[in-house]
């Protein structure tokens, strides 16, 4: 002991010490602070597995981060220039990082709001498909010819979502025109004759067929049908399946945009 203190001097050796006890602490308070984030985390029904994964880590190195300035402090170190170092650096690291980081954000916020969940079928700046994955950088989205596209973050967020998987019903609307020779009970008859025959399509909220426009060759009706949001695809080919072959039973002629000519002998 003698020899140790020679060697370092008593004041080196108790500052040692102090330091070596404060190492223990500051791991044992690491350790039941992480463990009590984590446990509240893990109740945590709203958050992503990515997110928490995102919080254990940050809170991880911040803790170390105090744990060092408290030992470096207890050594005698000047933390004050070791804090104006790390603040420079910190700075110099986000505006290098600034595209990375602005997605790293932008993927917590996806996370802890949710527009946009695992499954479901959304259109994010023009690309539609299914969202596979959502990390803290890149959003995974298979469109419906199965290429995957990979989202960055922060385009997410700055772009208007469009998510048809939100809600658990959703409504198919389709613009049909007819002949003008056609009666409107006949068509009304046989656009409910089609509705009817399509499998998956909701009786409750009522389908709807109306006429919405009189165009110059033809009358449109407006048909609006509900579904399973799952069915939609299902109900909309089956509808305008069921709708030709019902005006066919029904005689109702489908019309399409043309010209007539007429020609007058005198």
């Amino acid at each position: 002991m003698e020899t140790i203190e020679k060697l370092l001097g008593s004041d080196q050796l108790l500052m040692a010490i102090k330091a070596i006890v404060l190492l223990i602490i500051c791991y044992v308070v690491i350790k039941v602070l992480r463990a009590a984030i984590e446990k509240l985390l893990s109740k945590s029904r709203h958050l992503d597995a990515s997110l928490k994964s995102f919080i254990n880590s940050a809170v991880k190195v911040l803790l170390w981060a105090i744990a060092v300035m408290i030992i470096a402090d207890a050594l005698g170190i000047d933390t004050t220039s070791l804090v104006a170092i790390l603040s420079v650096a910190g700075v110099a690291l986000s505006l290098a990082l600034q595209g990375l980081l602005a997605n790293i954000f932008s993927g917590i916020t996806i996370l802890a709001t949710r527009p946009v969940a695992v499954g479901n079928f959304v259109e994010i700046g023009g690309q539609c498909g299914t969202v596979k994955s959502i990390s803290l950088f890149y959003t995974c989205i298979s469109t419906v010819d199965n290429k995957i596209i990979y989202v960055p973050n922060s385009d997410i967020t700055g772009s208007k979502i469009v998510n048809y998987s939100a809600e658990p019903l959703r409504r198919v609307d389709l613009a049909i025109g007819t002949s003008y020779d056609s009666p409107t009970e006949a068509a009304r008859k046989a656009f409910f004759a089609a509705i009817e025959a399509t499998d998956k399509a909701l009786t409750e909220p009522a389908p709807f067929v109306a006429i919405s426009a009189y165009n110059a060759s033809n009358i449109e009706y407006t048909v609006r049908v509900w579904c399973n949001t799952a069915d939609y695809w299902d109900v909309y080919f089956g509808l305008n399946e069921n709708i030709r072959r019902c005006f066919e039973e029904h005689g109702v002629e489908m019309s399409y945009e043309h010209v007539n000519v007429h020609i007058v002998k005198e």
